[in-house]
């Protein structure tokens, strides 16, 4: 069978056609099973139209895909490997997209300039200033001609015309500045199989048949099927409405775009992309607000109008003043002549000068309202987000600019944040002994094996060799590449011999409230099954009953032992290590007997290693130049009290000479237990919270909004979502940090760095800074033109500043004040 099946695939690829004898025999060879389907093996790509794979996944038809043959099927008409992916060919995705569609969505058009033009003459003080720039100009040309009477109105019309295009022009780049945010923010990178090998690429790269990595806190970038993976649940709440939690399995293989996975890990096929999807359809018929008020807009849009109701009322005074002096006849002409006399003076005259008591009066409205507050604010805002950009911190919501200036407490993670995230092993203990991380000879065969299988098996990240390079590239979290890069460099792992001996039966994924993670995993062709266990040193710790030797015997794990193990780890911890231990478990009975759950005591604990995390450089100052503001820096992390306490002494946040060490750092369990008048109690105190779970964070969080403090929080995982949230402003992190972190914070720190952090709360407080200076500048010309022109008018009734020159004055300063002191850069001594 298996030579026909093999002369068949010679036949079929040379295209020929067969030979063929007055009498023959024809046989149907199947070559599903091939690992690598061809174009002649199956349909054409364009036989599975964009219409039925869309529909598939849409309306989870079970019985569409049944039809197909199931997903490896369909992975065979897509011409798809499931284990090696695409092959990455530009011209085989190239024509993926052409038949299937690209990875995107129909935005809803962009306003146009016209239309902010058209907003800005809705103002209503444009409306008046249109209205008395009409007056003036009818009434100009009838006093004293076309050549000299357009003056005024004239000039009034130029500067409306100026103030409105200044006005649409500053809106307008505003509008394109936040759509090109937005479609950074949207450029997601998501891990995919091309060729073998995993790498990221953009969520808009992506096309129907490729095989995308899922873990937790990923977005689902695309409609797609199941292909493999371990306790993999979706959150399909953005889709359906409903909060139920959804596994995803080879059952229910169905995955839809836009869902959040909250937790396992697993690989999807891409089925539907862009406008074929779902999500795509509701993304282009949803558009961001470019029109969001900002709390201090909102502040100085209501000053603006206290401060134009003011005007008016001062406006109706002077005119009932001017009015009742003219027809009362104290107001004279330039001669000393009375101006109005009952019966005597003419209409058209009575007219003329009701018309120049009107604009008098509608000149003291234009003094009084500072137009240009609201476009300062606008012009600040616009050039600082900008200029942030730069600055490493890329901003979601424009508020969060502002009320990062008034922040009093930063609370931040530890990991990528404080420290570099370049990982790497530095120490290892074995059997209560210091082992050297590069004496792999030194420990006995057995256990090496046997802590390679927990290495190499229990882990979400991947070691690719390529034949053209001596050293593997090495994908998954920082801590999962510095574990995987020690097992392959220091005790000669390697990651296909291993998978090809062993199966994975059962996965209890990592979370940051159990801080481990688990794997049942059987050698092919037998039944017994052997548990692996990986995470915080102490908590395996408290799961092990014995314990390996150097040599490789088993020891009892007596209490000094244990004692023993716990000095280890905290002589680890002080040195800013990360403590990572191993423990092993073969499971009392066959396969069959195996329920799923894996077992939590009873382990052996194969090793401890230490994980060295540096700080990173500028920490120190930025954290000092936080406290010199007046802003409190509290470190929460998923470390041990030990590690937590180096770090936070080796970057300046724990300081020994000033706080107490036991009010100073606490555990997130501590903190959890305590009554909220214990919590108030110590919560200003408190510079660290070790072993923090992310509910511990929210619960920081609340309290010291309740103490009336305006808190930031930075967060990177899916977990994190809540406390960004509830924070005043969320900050999350670009390179590690996961969508579900991205979408729920209000700025995302481009790269990790806590320096950033600091940047953008010098810039909050510029923005605030910038602003004062406006309002002083603006609000010191306004009242003094006010009163000038009031005293004079109720005095002599006459105004001494015309509307023309008002404007004028007011134009200049809207547009050139608002210009110099809205990009004026931050300085240290906002600090």
């Amino acid at each position: 069978m298996r030579a026909l099946e093999s002369l068949s695939k010679q036949v079929l690829g040379k295209k020929t056609d067969l030979l063929r004898t007055l009498s023959y025999v024809a046989i149907n060879v199947n070559l599903e099973g091939s690992d690598n389907p061809r174009e002649g093996d199956c349909p054409s790509l364009r036989d599975v139209g964009p219409k039925i794979l869309s529909n598939l996944v849409r309306e989870k038809s079970f019985e569409s895909l049944a039809q197909i043959g199931g997903v490896k099927r369909l992975a065979s008409i897509l011409m798809t490997n499931p284990e090696n992916g695409l092959s990455g060919d530009e011209t085989d995705l190239m024509r993926r997209t052409n038949v299937f569609g690209a990875n995107k969505y129909n935005k809803p058009p962009a306003k146009s300039f016209l239309s902010f033009v058209l907003d800005a003459f809705k103002d209503m003080i444009i409306i008046i200033l249109i209205a008395c720039a009409v007056l003036s100009l009818a009434f100009g040309i009838k006093q004293h001609g076309l050549k000299e009477g357009w003056y005024d109105g004239g000039s009034i019309i130029i500067a409306i015309f100026l103030v409105v295009i200044v006005s649409a022009v500053s809106n307008y780049k505003q509008g394109r500045q936040f759509r090109e945010l937005s479609k950074e923010s949207s450029n997601i990178r998501i891990e995919v199989m091309r060729d073998g090998r995993r790498q990221p690429i953009s969520i808009f790269d992506i096309v129907v048949g490729d095989v995308v990595y899922l873990k937790i806190g990923d977005q689902v970038p695309a409609d797609g099927l199941f292909v493999d993976g371990h306790s993999l649940r979706v959150d399909e709440s953005s889709m359906t409405g409903e909060s139920d939690h959804i596994e995803v399995d080879r059952e229910n293989p169905f995955l839809l775009s836009g869902t959040k996975v909250i937790d396992g890990y697993g690989r999807m096929m891409v089925a539907s992309v862009g406008m074929n999807t779902a999500w795509g359809e509701m993304m282009s018929s949803v558009s961001r607000d470019l029109d969001e008020e900002t709390p201090l807009q909102a502040r100085l849009n209501k000053l603006t109008s206290l401060i134009g109701k003011a005007g008016m009322s001062v406006a109706v005074l002077v005119l009932v003043v001017l009015m009742i002096r003219y027809f009362t006849g104290y107001t004279e002409d330039d001669a000393g002549n009375r101006e109005f006399t009952g019966g005597k003076t003419k209409s058209e005259d009575v007219m003329d000068a009701v018309v120049r008591i009107v604009a008098a009066a509608v000149t003291i409205v234009v003094v009084a309202i500072p137009e240009g507050l609201p476009l300062a604010v606008t012009l600040t805002l616009a050039y600082s987000m900008k200029r942030m950009m730069g600055d490493n911190a890329m901003v979601r919501k424009l508020s969060a600019c502002e009320t990062m200036g008034s922040a009093t407490t930063i609370c931040t993670d530890k990991t990528g944040t404080l420290t570099l995230n370049e990982m790497r092993v530095t120490e290892l203990c074995m059997g209560k002994e210091h082992v050297s991380v590069d004496a792999s000879k030194e420990i006995a065969t057995s256990i090496v094996e046997v802590l390679l299988q927990g290495i190499g098996l229990n882990t979400t990240g991947t070691v690719h060799m390529r034949p053209s390079e001596s050293v593997p590239e090495i994908l998954g979290s920082p801590t999962e590449k510095a574990i995987l890069s020690w097992g392959v460099s220091k005790l000669g792992m390697t990651m296909d011999e291993l998978k090809q001996e062993w199966e994975i039966v059962q996965v209890e994924a990592f979370n940051s409230e159990k801080k481990r993670s688990g794997v049942a995993v059987r050698r092919r062709g037998e039944q017994v099954v052997h548990i692996h266990w990986k995470g915080a040193a102490e908590m395996i710790l408290a799961m092990c009953s014995d314990y390996y030797s150097q040599s490789g015997t088993v020891n009892v794990m007596t209490d000094e032992a244990r004692s023993d193990f716990g000095t280890v780890i905290k002589n680890m911890a002080d040195k800013s290590l990360r403590c990572i231990a191993f423990a092993y478990k073969k499971f009392d009975g066959s396969l069959a007997q195996f329920h799923g759950k894996l077992e939590e005591d009873g382990l052996t604990l194969l090793g401890i290693v230490g994980i060295k995390d540096p700080c990173r450089p500028g920490v120190r100052r930025a954290v000092v130049s936080c406290r010199s503001a007046g802003v409190n820096i509290k470190m929460i992390t998923g470390d041990n009290m030990h590690t937590a306490r180096a770090i936070a002494l080796e970057c300046g946040i724990f300081n020994p000479e000033e706080d107490l060490e036991h009010e100073a750092i606490v555990e997130g369990v501590q903190f959890r237990n305590y009554s909220p008048e214990q919590r108030a109690a110590a919560i200003e105190k408190i510079q660290v919270m070790a072993r923090s779970s992310p509910f511990d964070k929210l619960l920081m969080v609340q309290c010291l909004k309740q103490k009336g403090h305006v808190v930031a929080v930075t967060g990177d995982g899916t977990n994190d979502a809540p406390a960004l949230k509830e924070a005043d402003i969320g900050l999350s992190m670009g390179i590690q940090g996961t969508e579900v972190a991205k979408e729920s914070s209000d700025i995302v720190i481009l790269d990790d760095n806590f320096a950033s952090v600091v940047t953008v709360l010098r810039w909050g407080r510029c923005v605030y800074n910038n602003i004062q200076k406006f309002i002083q500048f603006q609000l010191t010309v306004n009242v003094a033109a006010l009163v000038i022109n009031f005293v004079a008018a109720v005095s002599s009734g006459n105004v001494p500043l015309t509307a023309v020159q008002l404007l004028w004055v007011n134009l200049i300063m809207d547009t050139l004040g608002a210009l110099a002191l809205a990009t004026e850069q931050p300085t240290n001594d906002l600090m």
